[in-house]
């Protein structure tokens, strides 16, 4: 309950022609939207955000944006939460196209809409507010343009003892208390086996797919030197920051592609650690992972 560290909810409505809603979409439905006011696992300001913002837009009569047709206002409500600090950081995402016939025409309706979210009283404290306008055509969350409207687009949360810096769009475990349970049993692994050989200095440590760095921020204390890649740049650039704030000088993070980065690393691996996407790690790379000849390599999926 309310473990969730990030929620991505989406403008629409419940049925065809019914009134604007924000929630979660039916599932098997590629359209209808469920409200999901009540949601248990989030806590209360998720659900305080989630209900502000869709009153202050049905009150504004704004349009949502329309899959097949590719035109309206409205697309996704992202807030992330961290379990620790308490920071949180709201994304409201639209398309450029604000219609002529609407209220949104109003070049105040955004800032509006900060200033009611912020009336709201909340049990962690807002980080940033940004608006994010996206106007790719398929659903998915991603920005052509990033304005900030309070604080900053970033916030900090806590695993282990160490600090990460998350942005709008940075990969990050959805549960943060699981992720230390997930994160300690991968240190473990390494960390015991460094121990029984006696070369707990020595060992050199590859995490492939990195994200932000968080696993190999983790094994780096343990490690002579851990080697992150991590094909979107974004999440290199907060891994670097990450490290450089937890004061880790052993990290190294590669933006690249894992099947071609592999070929420019000249440092072989003692350890290889795995967090690949959901489509899992690419066949040709599985190939050149395997000949490494490690002894071990941690999968996590």
């Amino acid at each position: 309950e309310e473990y969730r560290n990030k929620m991505e909810f989406s403008f629409g409505d419940s049925f065809k022609g019914g009134e604007l809603e924000l929630g979660l979409h039916k599932k098997g439905s590629f359209y209808d939207i469920v409200s999901v006011k009540d949601c248990q696992i989030v806590d209360a300001d998720y659900r305080a955000i989630l209900t502000e913002t869709l009153s202050y837009f049905r009150g504004k009569e704004c349009t949502y944006f329309h899959k097949l047709s590719h035109e309206g206002f409205l697309r996704h409500l992202v807030i992330r939460k961290a379990v620790k600090t308490g920071d949180i950081l709201i994304n409201l995402v639209t398309s450029s196209q604000i219609p002529n016939d609407t209220p949104c025409t109003e070049v105040s309706i955004i800032e509006d809409w900060k200033e009611a979210i912020l009336s709201l009283s909340f049990k962690g404290k807002i980080a940033g507010i940004v608006h994010t306008i996206n106007d790719s055509l398929s659903d998915v969350v991603q920005a052509d343009k990033i304005n900030i409207l309070y604080g900053q687009d970033y916030f900090y949360e806590e695993l282990l003892g160490l600090k990460f810096k998350i942005s709008p769009f940075s990969f990050f475990q959805t549960n943060s208390l699981g992720a230390e349970v997930l994160y300690s049993k991968a240190r473990d692994y390494i960390f015991d086996g460094a121990l029984e050989e006696g070369k707990q200095s020595d060992k050199i440590v590859y995490d492939l797919y990195s994200g932000t760095g968080t696993i190999a921020q983790l094994i780096a204390p343990v490690a002579k030197k851990v080697i992150g890649v991590e094909i979107i740049e974004e999440a290199v650039v907060a891994a670097r920051d990450n490290a450089k704030l937890n004061g880790l000088d052993n990290c190294e993070f590669i933006a690249g592609d894992v099947l071609k980065a592999l070929d420019d690393i000249t440092e072989k691996p003692d350890f290889i650690i795995l967090d690949p996407p959901r489509d899992g790690v690419h066949p040709k790379a599985l190939r050149k992972i395997i000949d490494y000849g490690v002894d071990n390599i941690i999968y996590i999926s």
